[in-house]
């Protein structure tokens, strides 16, 4: 997972970028970059590391402009190499930068027609990449001096039909003006704002709706399926639905997980999802699992303490938080290798002894995904002195890898893969384990925004929306995202580091 931004300003967008890049940190914590345009000039300062580290006084003041676009990132497919930070830039036409939150799922199949057919070379293994050249290759067919808005349409309708998976896309076309644009599905999400400057309006595009409050912006509308925007560098903004079917179907796991809770995606409060879903849960609780003894509710902060204190109010049973987190440890099921991510959970967790010592506890977590943290928490809270460890998740049983843009492991290393619940429970060594029912899930999330018919949720199902996922698809997967292949890639960065500095230190 990914955050995007860009800003098309009547003044420097500098702060603003580095604002709402730091608001979309919880979208990725390897890498972070920002690029501005300054006349003709391009401006740019990523590196690996989370925002605050990457940008100092120094890049900052060099990142001069009306007009830039930035990124967060984690890595889909193991790699963390520093030349794999966004955003991208090639030179024709114009001259073009990208950033991109997602996945392409046929991406060996355009890298290999775009040097049969442009002789285009991709110098990374990043899809972000092969996405810019594909939209650079496209927009080069217009044969055109000066960017219209119908010569943008008509290359992103090109590179729609082209490409396929999940994606959210800012980029900037220089001497001309910022291009958004949504996958055909919606699977990954992106946001519209503006402001009213002395100058005139000014625009924001952004992967979640915080970016946009917490630079100064108003929320205007989500960037519909399919749909692409053009906001020229005199702030005209021109938008147009650019997918042939077009389809509704956004991620799931976005209001589980990803995003933030004071976020807004596809017209639903994350927050509010996230009550439905323990009201969903805790219902199924004291329906099917009454004879469990439970004598408090705790949270695996933070995503899952809404959640928890809805199931808390449903059952009627004390709320605690019985977990100190330490709020400077990274997500661990993105870290590579199993040993990093058990060591990362004791330092990420630490437990209130008095909230555990001699009851039966009900944990709550938003999902579980390799059951590797599930395990070692139930295993904190026996330490702390619990009696009986019950775990709840607010997600059905993940089963199945992820395509669309989201690092889950591979389908060997997910713990509900092949899995029924109980060997599940037997597993993470709790005295009973309970999954939320997609059926709930969806009820949970859709009662937000009735309008929202269908969502994707292959990692519960095998169901891939976009219907190119095949079995040689996904063993290609398994090979980039188990844990073997992440310490190769893993180790060939450390080697790397050595030998390479960032050019603009």
């Amino acid at each position: 997972m990914c955050g995007v931004v860009g800003i098309v300003g009547k003044g420097p967008v500098n702060q603003a970028l580095y604002d709402g890049l730091t608001m979309l940190q919880h979208r990725g914590q390897d890498a972070a970059g920002i690029m501005t345009v300054d006349g003709q000039t391009l401006r740019l300062r990523k590196a690996n590391g989370l925002v605050r580290d990457v940008f100092h006084t120094r890049h900052m003041h060099r990142l001069t402009g009306d007009i830039g676009i930035g990124h967060v990132r984690y890595p889909t497919a193991g790699s963390s190499s520093s030349a794999e930070a966004q955003p991208f830039y090639v030179n024709s036409p114009f001259g073009i930068a990208m950033a991109h939150n997602g996945n392409l799922t046929n991406a060996g199949e355009l890298q290999q027609q775009l040097f049969e057919q442009a002789r285009r070379h991709i110098n990374t293994t990043s899809d972000s990449e092969i996405l810019l050249n594909v939209f650079a290759h496209e927009l080069y067919q217009q044969k055109c001096w000066s960017l219209t808005a119908e010569d943008v349409f008509a290359t992103i309708s090109r590179v729609h039909r082209q490409i396929k998976g999940g994606y959210a896309v800012v980029a900037m076309v220089i001497g001309q003006g910022l291009v958004a644009f949504r996958d055909p599905h919606g699977i990954r999400p992106l946001v519209l704002g503006e402001r009213d400057s002395e100058l005139g309006k000014e625009y924001i595009v952004a992967s979640e709706s915080v970016a946009i409050d917490g630079t100064g912006f108003r929320y205007v509308r989500d960037v519909e399926p399919g749909e692409a925007l053009y906001i020229t560098n005199d702030g005209q903004l021109f938008s147009r639905q650019c997918a042939d079917n077009p389809k509704h179907v956004p991620c799931i796991f976005e209001y589980v997980y990803f995003a933030r809770p004071d976020s807004f995606i596809d017209k639903i409060s994350v927050y509010a999802s996230r009550v439905n879903m323990g009201r969903k849960l805790g219902e199924k609780l004291k329906r099917e699992y009454a004879d469990l003894d439970i004598d408090v509710v705790i949270p695996i902060p933070e995503t899952s303490c809404d959640i928890a204190l809805e199931i808390a109010s449903v059952l009627d049973k004390p709320y605690r938080q019985g977990f100190v987190k330490n709020r400077y440890i990274g997500r661990t099921f993105i870290m590579p290798g199993q040993t990093l991510r058990r060591k990362s959970v004791r330092r990420k967790l630490n437990a209130i002894s008095a909230e555990f010592a001699g009851k039966n506890v009900l944990l709550v977590d938003d999902s579980i995904v390799r059951g590797t943290t599930s395990e070692q928490i139930i295993e904190m809270a026996r330490e702390a002195g619990a009696k009986k460890v019950y775990f709840a998740s607010a997600a059905p049983e993940i089963r199945f890898p992820n395509v669309y843009g989201i690092d889950m492991p591979s389908a060997k290393e997910l713990i509900g893969h092949g899995r029924e619940v109980d060997e599940i429970n037997e597993l993470i060594k709790a005295d009973g384990l309970i999954y939320q029912d997609l059926s709930d899930l969806i009820a949970a999330v859709q009662q937000e925004n009735p309008a929202i018919e269908q969502f994707e949720t292959s990692v519960f199902n095998g169901e891939y929306i976009t219907g190119d996922i095949d079995t040689d698809y996904l063993d290609r997967l398994d090979a980039s995202r188990n844990d073997l292949a992440k310490s190769a890639a893993a180790g060939s960065e450390d080697a790397n580091l050595e030998l390479h500095n960032e050019a603009d230190d």
